[in-house]
C-alpha cells in the first residue's frame, strides 16, 4: 500500500506542477504563449480560459471534493496532452516529448487514484 502511495502522490504531484507550471507561463508570458499558439494553428482567444482550467485540474484532483469534477479534470488532462501531443507533431517542432509524460503520467495518477479511493462508478439499477 505504501509503494502504491507514493506512485499516486507521485504521479499526481508531477502532473500538477505540470499543468499548473503550463497556466502560470501562459498569464505571465502571454506574449510567448501567443506567438506559441499561433505556430501551433491554435486560436488564440483559448489561452486564458485553458490557464484558468489547468488551475482548477488539479484542485479538483488533489481536494477530491467532487467526484464528477474529478474525473472530469482527469479527462480534460488527459486531452489536452493528447492534442498537444498531435499539435507539435503535425507542426513537426519536436516538442512532443512533454506531451507524452503527461498522457502517461495522468493515466497512472487516475489509475491509483481508483485503486488507492476506490472505484466511484454508481452502479444503475433497471426496474
Amino acid at each position: 500500500m505504501r509503494r502504491e502511495k507514493i506512485i499516486y502522490w507521485g504521479a499526481t504531484g508531477i502532473i500538477s506542477f505540470l499543468f499548473a507550471s503550463g497556466a502560470l507561463m501562459y498569464f505571465f508570458n502571454y506574449d510567448y504563449a501567443h506567438q506559441f499558439f499561433i505556430s501551433l494553428g491554435f486560436p488564440t482567444w483559448i489561452i486564458y480560459p485553458l490557464a484558468v482550467l489547468k488551475i482548477l485540474g488539479p484542485i479538483a484532483i488533489l481536494t477530491r471534493k467532487s467526484l464528477f469534477l474529478k474525473e472530469l479534470a482527469y479527462a480534460g488532462f488527459l486531452f489536452d496532452a493528447i492534442l498537444a501531443v498531435a499539435a507539435h507533431l503535425m507542426v513537426g517542432d519536436g516538442f512532443i516529448y512533454h506531451g507524452f509524460a503527461a498522457i502517461i503520467l495522468t493515466i497512472v495518477s487516475w489509475r491509483f487514484d481508483r485503486k488507492l479511493f476506490g472505484e466511484y462508478v454508481q452502479k444503475i439499477t433497471v426496474k
